[in-house]
């Protein structure tokens, strides 16, 4: 089965099968090959299998697909190796897996392969300090080379990407023949596995792609935490003509430990020809400085990673606890109702039936919107932009809250105009979020004298005089006690309320996030004992088509309704 593999982009690493006979979709909307990459369209590009030959075309996408470095604009035959981009992502098509370079290094024993280390520099803090014939020149080269590196290696990445661009950057100013990066996880030079890989020049057939490494170079490199300079001994009658070393007339070598303190990850290695290029005892200075930073990357990454992963089981404990709280409390309002019901049931009195069923209901309602708010919090998925009747969507709210209202004796009044166009937005998300801020007032204001204003205004582009594209603004305003300056710092916090045992603390947060994935922002007004206003601003560009092919970089920014 032919796998595209992931090399480049917020997915490297990632490998997609694809079946013989069934045409595949690439984009944020794809089921079979979902990508993560914001500069992806949704529908971006379609592989179509026919008789055997695999075809790619580009779905009118906003940033184009490219195949081997040059756009299409029609359907493309594709080959095995070929690479494809759509965005930031770049893939490889073919059978061969891309980074499986486990079969690629081969260690030589000395009885096999000959070699001699010629000098050797311990890996440590000094050698990045170097002391060359011509200072001034080599300082400012070196110097060069370690400012680029350290960019490299501050940057948030993927070990692998990391990796990969360190051995560029080597490839780039040593100009060896070949080179690779091996990593471990045991001692030894038998626990190292190759990492990445990279060739002066594409090898020709799988034997020119063979590395023939003498486990003495390696062996040392490692176990002794030394840079290693070789020049190997070609004119060893062992060889045969036709072999890949004899033929590639590798002669100088550096390998240089990957290190941080007292532990190693692993070694670089490269190799040249004489004809092409000799090694120097200040590259092999220059190349322990590379593993001595490359080594303390790696060392950071994974104490982030086990920070990470301490700050997420803190959160687990801390999001099962919340809940745990929450989901207890409902539990006890519903047997609390169930036992009512019971009562009334067993002495055939409907009225007390009929209090222990109010009991119920409300307790239902708090699990429905629970799990709701829950669910909402934690997906991960794109939102679905579609024009839709605001006016609707607010009356649906109301509608939904009238019973509520009734009970506590709060008048809701809905005020919105009668014209107010459709507007681009996930409505099943939007209408919780609405519902979430109306719960919130419902319940804050007094019973028996409490009002709520739900106020829905349209804006279009610089129609107040700045500038400013067209928005929605979404207004609930309620006659409650206000909100605390010591609260409203940690207002839209999850599992931070003030209802005591009636609240889960999770309806702002889901309300929040809802709004900024709509690439819009939410503003609370409010002085304690006065009320409060919450209101939501939305872009609302009803001109401007819904386009599958629109990436989520092309779309205007929360900055933008400022």
């Amino acid at each position: 089965m032919l796998i595209l593999t992931v090399l480049q982009g917020p997915d490297t690493g990632r490998k997609f099968e694809l079946p013989d006979h069934e045409p595949q979709l690439i984009g944020r909307s794809s089921e079979a090959l979902p990508l993560t990459d914001n500069t992806v369209s949704r529908r971006h590009a379609e592989l179509t299998p026919d008789d055997g030959v695999w075809w790619i075309r580009d779905l009118a996408s906003q940033n184009g697909t490219y195949v081997n470095g040059t756009r299409i604009v029609e359907r493309t035959r594709l080959k095995q190796g070929d690479q494809i981009r759509t965005g930031a992502t770049l893939f490889v098509f073919g059978r061969a897996e891309p980074g499986e370079e486990k079969e690629v290094i081969r260690l030589m024993n000395p009885d096999f392969l000959e070699s001699e280390i010629e000098s050797t520099m311990t890996s440590n803090e000094d050698s990045v300090i170097l002391a060359e014939p011509e200072p001034r020149a080599a300082a400012v080269d070196h110097l060069r080379v370690i400012y680029r590196l350290t960019t490299i290696t501050t940057q948030a990445l993927s070990r692998q990407e990391l990796l990969k661009r360190v051995l560029e950057l080597v490839v780039a100013e040593f100009k060896p023949e070949r080179g690779f990066i091996l990593l471990g996880s045991g001692v030894g030079e038998d626990s190292l596995r190759p990492a990445v890989v990279k060739y002066k020049t594409p090898p020709k057939d799988k034997e020119e792609a063979q590395f023939n490494v003498s486990r003495t170079i390696l062996q040392h490199a490692v176990q002794n935490a030394e840079g290693v300079l070789s020049t190997n001994a070609m004119s060893d009658p062992r060889f045969a003509a036709g072999d890949s070393v004899q033929r590639m007339r590798i002669r100088s070598a550096i390998c240089s430990p990957i290190r941080y303190r007292e532990r190693t990850f692993g070694a670089i290695y490269v190799d040249s020809s004489i004809a092409n290029y000799t090694f120097t005892s200040e590259q092999l200075a220059l190349m322990n400085a590379i593993g001595q930073h490359t080594g303390l990357a790696l060392a950071n990454a994974d104490l982030y990673m086990q920070k990470l992963q301490t700050e997420r089981l803190a959160a687990i404990g801390e999001t099962v606890a919340s809940l745990s709280h929450a989901i207890k409390n409902i539990l006890q309002g519903l047997r609390g109702g169930a036992d009512v019901v019971e009562m009334g049931l067993k002495k055939d009195d409907l009225k007390i039936a009929k209090g222990g069923w109010d009991i119920l209901k409300r307790n239902l309602d708090r699990i429905v919107s629970l799990t709701l708010n829950m669910l909402a919090f934690s997906r991960q998925r794109q939102i679905e932009l579609e024009l839709t009747p605001v006016a609707k969507l607010i009356e649906d709210c109301a509608q939904l809250m009238e019973g509520q209202c009734t009970t506590r004796g709060v008048a809701l009044i809905v005020d919105t105009e009668s014209d107010l166009p459709p507007v681009p937005m996930d409505a099943p998300l939007m209408h919780q979020a609405i519902m979430n801020l109306l719960t919130n007032a419902v319940e804050a204001v007094p019973q028996g004298r409490g009002a709520i204003t739900v106020r829905a205004n349209y804006f279009g582009a610089n129609q107040r005089g700045d500038g400013s594209p067209a928005a929605l603004e979404i207004a609930v305003i309620d006659n409650g006690p206000g909100i605390s300056k010591d609260r409203m710092s940690r207002l839209f916090e999850p599992f931070q309320t003030t209802k005591g045992t009636k609240g889960t603390g999770l309806g702002l947060a889901v309300t929040k996030r809802v709004v900024e994935e709509h690439r819009g922002r939410i503003r609370v007004e409010s002085t304690e004992g006065q009320g409060a206003t919450f209101r939501i601003i939305l872009p609302a560009d009803t001109g401007k088509v819904i386009d599958p092919s629109e990436t989520a970089h092309s779309r205007p920014g929360a900055a933008d309704f400022e």
